[in-house]
């Protein structure tokens, strides 16, 4: 998945909890080779080499997860779109290339999750236009950390976390208090915004540091809008949360497109998520479940919190 995992887990069997480890990371291993656009005999892949021809026959877990990310389309009215890998696979973040205007213009028709035909009865894909592609990096981590919790419970643990990239998943909670959850300053990667207390939860954040370049000035970073092909810039970090990562992960790059105001509004309108915003002016902004007491200082920085001294939280 191109990103680090970070398991940790409570248990008072040490053999035990090797296995549970060993576990989680077979299944990342797992999804990764069913989900990856890198790997050419992926599910994933053969969708994307053949669906514009004819309609591509997949596991039950990887159509499912295609067809939930056309919820989160719905209802991010677009700004989340898995359909703009077309585009995408235009950028080389690592050796700082970018297209030019025309080549965006040329594929910008192929995005677009309404050109999905996806067939409930045999679990098939289709594309509704050739050139389309499509890319789970924007959901596939969150899916697969509420896999691994998943596996977790069943083998009897209910103290652990589990992180891919900057999706997060916590059970149960951290000796008795909540896990500290560091949101980390965009402008200085050194220095703290707030910590976020969670228990029983999912967050993930999304930053414009974590994989991008400076090219004559303009910040070309991997979070795309559907709309334009361009770096999404709206805000600098979104920290969305939610019960599961499938949901936080679904929702985190959506500010990134929509701005701050719509996405709170989208946000505030379902009681089971909260978000906090970094915006390019410096401003902080809280959905109406985070807001902070008038005059409140920011909660101190806990000395314990492995994501507070290793950066988990502050991911893709």
């Amino acid at each position: 998945m191109t990103t680090s995992i970070y398991v940790e887990l409570w248990d008072t069997n040490p053999t035990h909890a090797n296995e549970a480890i060993d576990a989680v990371m077979a299944e990342m291993h797992h999804v990764d080779d069913v989900m990856s656009d890198f790997k050419p005999d992926s599910e994933l892949s053969r969708i994307n080499e053949h669906a514009a021809q004819h309609p591509v026959v997949v596991s039950r877990e990887l159509y499912d997860l295609i067809k939930l990310s056309t919820h989160y389309s719905q209802i991010t009215d677009g700004a989340f779109d898995i359909t703009m890998e077309s585009v995408w696979r235009l950028y080389d973040f690592r050796r700082h290339i970018h297209p030019t205007d025309a080549q965006i213009e040329a594929l910008l028709p192929t995005i677009g999750w309404r050109q999905l035909i996806l067939d409930d009865r045999h679990h098939s894909v289709a594309f509704a236009r050739p050139g389309m592609a499509i890319g789970l990096g924007g959901i596939a981590k969150g899916y697969v950390v509420d896999r691994s919790i998943d596996i977790l419970k069943a083998m009897g643990i209910r103290h652990a976390l589990v992180t891919a990239g900057g999706d997060t998943r916590i059970l149960g909670d951290r000796r008795g208090r909540p896990w500290m959850v560091a949101i980390r300053d965009p402008w200085d990667l050194s220095k703290l915004v707030t910590m976020v207390p969670v228990t029983n939860e999912a967050i993930s954040t999304s930053g414009d540091y974590y994989r991008g370049f400076v090219q004559n000035g303009v910040l070309y970073d991997h979070i795309i809008s559907p709309f334009t092909g361009h770096s999404a810039q709206l805000v600098r970090s979104a920290s969305v949360i939610a019960p599961t990562a499938t949901q936080t992960d679904g929702m985190s790059k959506t500010a990134f497109v929509l701005g701050p105001a719509k996405t709170l509004a989208i946000i505030d309108s379902m009681p089971q998520y909260d978000a906090i915003f970094v915006c390019p002016d410096g401003r902080v902004v809280y959905s109406k479940g985070m807001e902070p007491p008038p005059g409140a200082p920011p909660p101190a920085p806990a000395a314990e919190s492995p994501l507070a001294l290793r950066g988990s939280a502050a991911g893709q």
